[in-house]
């Protein structure tokens, strides 16, 4: 179910709450002015050329990472060719530069949840009309386990995966997978313990509305797609006709 949008009267307490603890001040910078609006990124900031970079043709069709060069015909990565990947593509909105990683780690693992309108931004530019091109029957945001999610307080996934819902017009879907392990932090894993971290990781709940459902499958973030792929076996195991990913960022 996709939790309700703020109403005018909360919507202004919160944007009230937001500038006296955090003034119309860059929170990246702290040199220019931004405002609740711009997710507090300011306009310099958003413009360095090692900030923002939108992931655009070429890319491999499968895993969607991106490639400089002139690609005339659609092609799969070697790295796909190897791998058993249980989505059928994955896109993402921007490359996972370093600064989109700061802010990204800053909203997720300290709460800078001022971050999110400038983060949603950024998704709903690239996957809105994509999303919209072909017909979607659910978006599922990749769960944590109830413990990260007690320590943390919140999914970021989940959260984003909510704007996109509403933006797509696609339901939200919060409940049809849940995480059955408490799996270690990816970041510091290779690709292969990456996937054997999450190897049995998810799985659907029984009356998950699954059955031949083509299913958007969300997350933060995309490196190796072991995650993903973990979330895609389990949503198809369970019935999906179709599983695809998006993510904000794409890892290089």
């Amino acid at each position: 179910m996709t939790p309700p949008s703020p109403t005018p009267v909360a919507k202004t307490w919160l944007e009230a709450a937001l500038g006296f603890l955090y003034p119309a001040w860059c929170q990246m910078c702290d040199a220019e002015r931004a405002t609740a609006e711009q997710g507090y990124v300011c306009a310099r900031c958003r413009a360095r050329p090692d900030a923002i970079r939108y992931v655009e043709p070429p890319y491999c069709e499968r895993c969607g990472l991106p490639y400089a060069g002139d690609y005339a015909l659609p092609f799969e990565c070697g790295n796909c060719r190897t791998l058993d990947l249980c989505f059928s593509q994955a896109r993402a909105a921007v490359v996972a530069t370093d600064f989109m990683l700061d802010v990204i780690h800053r909203y997720k693992y300290h709460r800078a949840l001022w971050f999110e309108p400038f983060l949603s931004e950024l998704l709903l530019r690239q996957a809105t009309p994509a999303l919209a091109a072909e017909p979607w029957d659910l978006i599922v945001p990749v769960p944590l386990h109830p413990v990260r999610q007690r320590q943390r307080e919140f999914n970021q996934a989940e959260r984003l995966g909510a704007r996109l819902s509403r933006a797509c017009g696609i339901p939200l879907a919060t409940g049809c997978v849940r995480r059955v392990a408490p799996t270690r932090t990816q970041t510091t894993l290779n690709r292969a313990q990456r996937a054997a971290n999450v190897r049995g990781a998810f799985a659907c709940r029984a009356r998950a509305p699954l059955a031949g459902a083509r299913v958007v499958v969300f997350d933060d973030v995309l490196t190796t797609g072991a995650t993903t792929s973990a979330c895609a076996r389990a949503l198809r195991a369970s019935g999906a006709r179709e599983v695809c990913v998006w993510t904000l960022a794409r890892g290089l």
